[in-house]
């Protein structure tokens, strides 16, 4: 078993930081042409979302990722309405860090009024949607049709039943492969993944078919 494709992406910490991001994660991807899939990124305070929006998608980024802790926003800051609403209406992904509970920016509970709202917006919460508190957060987000997440920096923490539990209690259609490389290397995080011994279409959605699905990958 190997990794075919990578999702790659950063954070702007500063509004005048997310061109500069954009346009090198763009320029990376085209270095490795079908190996390597972009997410852009976007920051709150920018004086012109719309048009960080519209420069994201001209270069190829197929969706977005925010991480209120580093950026300093709660998930449901009204700041943040701009973002959802436009990526909503352009059929973007968001990958957003959520669950850290030494911070009350991306407390899961947060998320959840916005996919309300946004009801056509597409969130990744990452680390099973709530870092150092999946089986809490899995519990509060299970069920939100406009909600995925993903196992990155997660199964380092977690025993092989709580990480199986988890994952069925989402739905292996709701969870996609992380790593959060460089924090955790790909393969090792891919050798743990397989060893939990799920179904072989389950595997298949997590590894592949879902984040296809999402981003519109071939």
């Amino acid at each position: 078993a190997g990794i075919d494709r990578y999702i790659v992406q950063s954070v702007a910490t500063t509004p005048h930081q997310v061109k500069s991001i954009n346009e090198f994660i763009a320029s990376e991807v085209e270095k490795h042409p079908g190996k390597l899939v972009g997410l852009g990124t976007l920051h709150p305070d920018s004086a012109d979302i719309k048009g960080d929006v519209e420069h994201l998608m001209s270069l190829g980024l197929r969706g977005v990722k925010l991480h209120p802790d580093i950026q300093a926003f709660k998930i449901d800051d009204y700041r943040c309405l701009k973002i959802y609403e436009l990526c909503e209406e352009n059929r973007l992904p968001i990958l957003m860090h959520t669950g850290d509970s030494r911070y009350d920016y991306s407390n899961p509970n947060r998320l959840l009024p916005v996919l309300k709202i946004y009801t056509e917006l597409t969130v990744i919460g990452a680390h099973f949607g709530g870092w150092s508190i999946w089986e809490e957060a899995s519990k509060k987000l299970c069920g939100t049709p406009n909600l995925y997440v993903d196992c990155s920096s997660a199964f380092p923490y977690l025993k092989k039943e709580t990480a199986r539990e988890i994952i069925r209690r989402y739905g292996a259609d709701r969870v996609l492969f992380g790593s959060d490389y460089p924090m955790w290397s790909p393969e090792k995080e891919l050798e743990y993944f397989l060893s939990l011994n799920l179904d072989e279409n389950e595997i298949k959605s997590i590894l592949n078919i879902n984040a296809c699905k999402i981003f519109n990958l071939e």
